[in-house]
């Protein structure tokens, strides 16, 4: 009969080798990224404009590119997300309506990628007329983020606790002067390391810009909202299984930077709520 102490070592063993066998092929992952990748690394790579069918030359305009499409779905996304989740968890009352409204937020969540792309070919691009822009773009990915986001705030306002509310309505203030005042300067490091969080998963992605902004080789950059741009993760794609002949150094060059803006982007989040909680005096 093993004693409790047997048991919980071995139990932290178990713990380790699992925590292990996802970190490593992570770690793998990244390493090859690295080795390939980091040769491709050159000023000339990251700030010429593309040539010759993006055999030469570099990606400037499709970092440019997703750091404007980032930009659009920060506009879009972080307000209207914040202001739902408040509304939903500070405003509304609990009826058959609002747990629709939550059941349809979690069925977002879910749904493919792809399917919010041929939403925002239908809608934005088609429909209202943007064509295949920025804008269109940045709408799509909105979209497709918002529950993330919606869920992130309600989180971060449901950590604040009730005597909080309590106090500031005792004291005579409005339910907006409570949650103006109150509630979210002490939700702000979870809002917005979930809203950063979402913001890099949307520069990730391929399928909904797939429709809506993405050209590939495009060599000059966009001047408005209403223009196409190159976007790191259709560049990837299209190099990695359309353009032949293309040095593997500079796909997984590509790839190097993609991951890196999306690495600044979580350490900027966690950056943010390290500084936020700090100010907390609870």
């Amino acid at each position: 009969m093993m004693d409790a102490r047997t048991k919980e070592k071995i139990a932290f063993n178990v713990l380790l080798a699992l925590t292990l066998l996802v970190i490593l092929p992570v770690a793998l992952i990244v390493g090859v990224i690295l080795w390939r990748g980091l040769p491709a690394i050159t000023p000339e790579f990251l700030f010429a404009m593309p040539r010759e069918g993006m055999r030469a030359g570099g990606i400037f305009p499709a970092i440019v590119g997703t750091f404007y499409l980032i930009l659009g779905v920060a506009f879009f996304s972080i307000p209207l997300g914040v202001l739902a989740a408040i509304y939903l968890n500070e405003y509304s009352e609990r009826n058959r309506l609002t747990r629709l409204i939550e059941l349809a937020i979690i069925n977002l969540a879910g749904v493919p990628s792809i399917v919010y792309g041929l939403f925002g070919l239908g809608l934005f691009v088609t429909f209202l007329g943007f064509g295949s822009s920025i804008l269109a773009g940045a709408l799509t990915l909105t979209i497709e983020g918002l529950p993330v986001i919606i869920t992130a705030t309600r989180e971060a306002l449901n950590t604040v606790p009730r005597s909080f509310r309590e106090v500031s309505f005792s004291l005579g203030a409005s339910r907006w002067q409570t949650v103006r005042h109150v509630v979210l300067p002490n939700a702000i490091p979870g809002i917005m390391t979930g809203a950063i969080l979402e913001l890099s998963r949307a520069a990730g992605e391929t399928a909904p810009i797939l429709f809506t902004v993405a050209a590939f080789y495009l060599p000059r950059l966009p001047q408005s909202v209403y223009d196409q741009a190159m976007v790191l993760p259709y560049h990837i794609y299209v190099l990695s299984t359309q353009v032949p002949n293309v040095s593997v150094k500079v796909q997984y060059g590509t790839v190097l930077v993609l991951v890196g803006m999306v690495f600044l982007l979580n350490v900027l989040a966690a950056w943010i709520r390290a500084r936020l909680r700090k100010k907390k005096t609870w």
